[in-house]
């Protein structure tokens, strides 16, 4: 069984731990402002990812799923809490020793274009971080550059071409040569289909599912779109203001979502046949804008959008407990029909 990661010790399973986690920006600063306005983006997270596991994180844009990333990675230093990668805390390290681990988890981005530089060829994109870290001969060095090529679905013959010569799938398949580079344990794919065309993202979501299990590869795996995101992950974590507020198995989060927010994403879904919907008269549909993470309402921060909000929710901060079997949610009336 899933444990809050707060609350329990890390086990040999667990490859990534995350213990009260969160980054907050401080805005507006003025000089003679006494009070110091601070961006919460990430506000107090506790995660626990199993080896071999797909962690899915989804969220409307601005609920902090990115920086979550970001901070995992290190590309982001966090206000307070801990990262604990395989056993070893990370998110404190100094350079000199992170630099020894960080070839174990690597990130897949959003825009395959900007994370590419232009001005290299292809075959010295891929080779990058494997001369950075790892000493071969030419040929070694070439046999694994274009074996990664043939695993993502590159020719080997386009090696000599620059960024701009490939289409938008074939630059995340780059993208995605660059981060199995190096063998990582695991990948953080922050958004990685949502800038293609509808067609290629089932391609790319296939062939990080092959990857998966040819490379024993462990993934978190960011969207604001829940399709994609049920069609790779085991788990699925919905992140609202900078807080986990619901995590379940993929099929128990859509069969039977407890937290209003949730049900609400679940509800804006088209389907075709509107007789198969799961429970029309319960859903719920989102109204109004997310509030700002600067100023976030106070007790449940979804309560200014909930219909089901009571005067406990205005000022009682939702505990994030296990409300059936691994399903944990943050709500002090989760939907539990």
């Amino acid at each position: 069984m899933i444990k809050l990661a707060s609350t329990t010790e890390i086990t040999n399973d667990d490859l990534l731990v995350i213990k009260n986690l969160k980054k907050h920006f401080e805005v507006n600063s003025q000089l003679f402002k006494k009070k110091k306005d601070y961006l919460k983006a990430v506000d107090g997270i506790n995660l626990t990812v199993k080896r071999g596991e797909t962690l899915g994180i989804v969220g409307e844009s601005g609920c902090g799923k990115s920086t979550l990333g970001n901070l995992i990675i290190g590309l982001l230093q966090p206000t307070e809490g801990e990262v604990f990668f395989d056993g070893t805390e990370i998110s404190n390290m100094k350079e000199k020793h992170l630099k020894k681990i960080r070839p174990n988890y690597q990130m897949i981005f959003q825009d395959p274009f900007s994370s590419l530089n232009p001005r290299m060829r292809l075959f010295d994109l891929i080779a990058e971080p494997i001369i950075t870290h790892e000493k071969l001969s030419k040929q070694e060095l070439e046999d694994k550059v274009y074996e990664l090529m043939q695993d993502v679905g590159l020719d080997p013959s386009y090696s000599q071409r620059f960024p701009h010569e490939f289409s938008g799938g074939q630059r995340q398949r780059i993208g995605i040569a660059r981060a199995l580079a190096l063998k990582p344990k695991l990948i953080i794919c922050d958004e990685p289909v949502s800038a293609l065309d509808v067609s290629i993202q089932a391609q790319i979501l296939n062939l990080l599912s092959e990857l998966q299990e040819k490379y024993n590869l462990t993934y978190i795996f960011i969207a604001h779109g829940l399709p994609a995101v049920k069609h790779i992950s085991n788990r699925i974590g919905v992140m609202y203001l900078g807080n986990v507020v619901e995590l379940a198995d993929k099929e128990e989060l859509f069969r039977r979502p407890m937290h209003p927010y949730t049900n609400g994403l679940l509800a804006s879904l088209p389907i075709s046949n509107p007789r198969l919907r799961r429970n029309p008269e319960n859903e719920i549909i989102l109204e109004g804008d997310m509030p700002s993470p600067v100023n976030p309402p106070s007790g449940c921060k979804f309560h200014t959008r909930c219909p089901y909000a009571q005067e406990k929710c205005k000022t009682a901060v939702p505990e994030f407990e296990e409300k059936a079997d691994s399903h944990f949610v943050a709500c002090h009336f989760p939907l539990m029909g």
